[in-house]
């Protein structure tokens, strides 16, 4: 049975706003098991707590902010030597033992931040990032095959990148258009909300989801357009042909190639600034003028206005644009291969 640890907050500063956790209860002793967790797209203490099996790895109060806090904490997991690495890794093949993923998975943490922060021009709050960092490097431990010749941090490094860029390039969009309270409450959570129900079996209506989170069915089906479908994974896990292995599988020595050097030309806003230029530069006048109106500027055109500006449908207007959508993440995809 899990229990729910009541968070106390006796300040009105701005802290860290520490979310009520549950423990989750005891998980299956298998590897196999990682994958689930991961898929449960919680924050990223949650993730860390229900692979743990543990309590919050932040205090339920603190007058750090919570990054510096986060740090603090991570950093009482000691890093490995190659010979304690390799032993593990060995065992956790062997065995299939979750408790020895769970090792890796805390040696590795500090990675996960490293990598975020290079991103952080990109995306203003470095706990999204390494929210997602942290799920791509637990992806990371349950995939790892040590035969491949990578060194785990090495693979690990592509799956936190991976899962960090898809997160900036599915919201790229709309990094400008939570101004209230309710729109950001339903940018995050709205299509959380939805996988929840459709997990349960329920089908996510408006109505439904505005009462589960507290808001208006308008601003549901507004911010519910804005979203769209949700995009494919990065190429991580695209095969190099029919039968091949993935690109993720794929990867040789770490020695051949520094990461560093290797990614170095993907941190952060340079996506977002070199390779959407050029993506513009390849667009035809009225595609990219309908890019710049409605995802580029700060208070974006609507619908309406630009389908009477080309004399076409607001319907028409909604489908260029998410045909735009996908073929940035298409074009940008190709550069994180």
């Amino acid at each position: 049975m899990s229990k729910k640890l009541a968070t106390t907050d006796n300040t009105k500063k701005s802290t860290v706003k520490a979310a009520k956790v549950t423990k989750i209860a005891k998980a299956s002793n298998s590897v196999a098991a990682l994958p689930a967790l991961v898929n449960t797209k919680s924050t990223e203490l949650e993730i860390v707590d229900r692979v743990l099996n543990r309590g919050p790895v932040l205090p339920t109060t603190t007058s750090q902010d919570p990054l510096t806090q986060y740090v603090k904490e991570i950093s009482r997991y000691k890093l490995l030597t190659i010979e304690e690495e390799e032993m593990l890794i060995k065992e956790m093949k062997d065995s299939g033992d979750i408790e020895v993923a769970k090792k890796l998975v805390l040696a590795n943490l500090r990675l996960v931040v490293k990598i975020a922060l290079e991103y952080r021009s990109a995306w203003q709050n470095v706990m999204d990032l390494i929210q997602e960092g942290n799920i791509g490097l637990m992806k990371a431990v349950s995939k790892y095959d040590s035969t491949k010749g990578a060194k785990l941090s090495y693979y690990a490094s592509w799956w936190i990148r991976s899962y960090i860029l898809k997160f900036i390039l599915d919201n790229f969009r709309l990094v400008k258009i939570g101004t209230t309270n309710e729109q950001k409450k339903l940018f995050f959570n709205l299509l959380k909300e939805k996988e929840r129900l459709i997990g349960m079996g329920i089908n996510p209506d408006n109505k439904m989801i505005s009462s589960t989170l507290g808001v208006s069915e308008k601003s549901v089906a507004v911010m519910d357009r804005r979203l769209g479908s949700g995009g494919s994974e990065l190429s991580i896990e695209a095969r190099l042909d029919d039968d091949g292995p993935s690109l993720g599988d794929s990867l040789t020595n770490q020695d051949e190639i520094p990461v560093d050097e290797r990614l170095g030309d993907l941190q952060g806003v340079e996506i977002l600034r070199d390779h959407l230029k050029s993506f513009l530069a390849d667009l035809k006048e009225r595609d990219r003028e309908i890019f710049e109106k409605r995802l580029l500027s700060e208070v974006p055109a609507s619908l309406q206005s630009i389908a009477d500006q080309y004399g076409v449908s607001r319907e028409r207007i909604r489908q260029i644009e998410e045909r735009l959508i996908n073929n940035l993440k298409v074009y940008m995809s190709e550069f994180i291969r």
